[in-house]
């Protein structure tokens, strides 16, 4: 069954009150993996949420969801200094995998032609697949991050298609906001998928965010359901 990755975030943006809300679900069992996004809250700030989601035994990530190159570069230094454990999207692998070479960060670049905030994914199945047999390709490319409901084309299809073009784990991330998506996400084959501006708007269950948290873990564990 597919890894599930609570993001503290909403609309590609840390939430303000991350901290807060982590301390509500950080006893949840079965939660393994805990992320933010780059924007959203200062450095200080994610260096002391991420030391307690490790502190607690969960696993940090970090998605870089910054447009420009000098931003992205930016919060690589940024996930380095705070010692994330999986350092999710960008755009920059080359340089990316540079920076994190010895560090122990798994890295899992964006793959396909990612555009705007909140990120969206363009271009065909084809160009993606291509891309992400690219990346996969690239020394110190730990995975892919797939932004499979960003996408404006057949999300299946393609989840599908680059799972089967590549042999890295890929995570399913953006606008999982239903269980019968996350269910599409396991029929493909994805390593992981993560869950953040749904949870906070209750897209789940209508009881709240350690609630929906919990009912996520069941569903993709195979043990509950919507």
């Amino acid at each position: 069954m597919p890894e599930f990755i609570f993001m503290l975030t909403k609309d590609d943006r840390t939430v303000p009150d991350a901290l807060e809300v982590y301390r509500r679900v950080k006893d949840v069992k079965a939660l393994r993996y805990v992320g933010f996004k780059d924007i959203g809250l200062p450095l200080p700030a994610l260096r002391q949420l991420a030391a307690e989601i490790r502190g607690s035994g969960h696993r940090v990530l970090l998605e870089v969801v910054s447009e420009s190159e000098a931003d992205e570069l930016r919060s690589i230094h940024g996930a380095i200094e705070i010692g994330v454990d999986y350092l999710l999207g960008g755009r920059q692998a080359e340089a990316a995998v540079r920076l994190l070479a010895s560090t122990g960060i798994k890295y899992f670049p964006f793959c396909g032609r990612t555009i705007g905030h909140p990120t969206q994914l363009r271009g065909s199945v084809e160009e993606i697949v291509d891309d992400a047999k690219r990346l996969a390709a690239i020394p110190g490319v730990h995975g892919l991050d797939l932004l499979a409901y960003r996408f404006d084309g057949d999300v299946e299809r393609l989840a599908d298609r680059v799972v089967a073009a590549v042999p890295l784990p890929v995570i399913a991330a953006g606008s999982i906001d239903r269980f019968e998506r996350i269910e599409a996400m396991r029929r493909s084959g994805v390593w992981g998928f993560t869950v953040g501006s749904a949870v906070f708007e209750g897209r789940f269950l209508p009881d709240g965010v350690r609630r929906q948290v919990e009912s996520i873990l069941d569903f993709a564990a195979g043990t509950g359901g919507s």
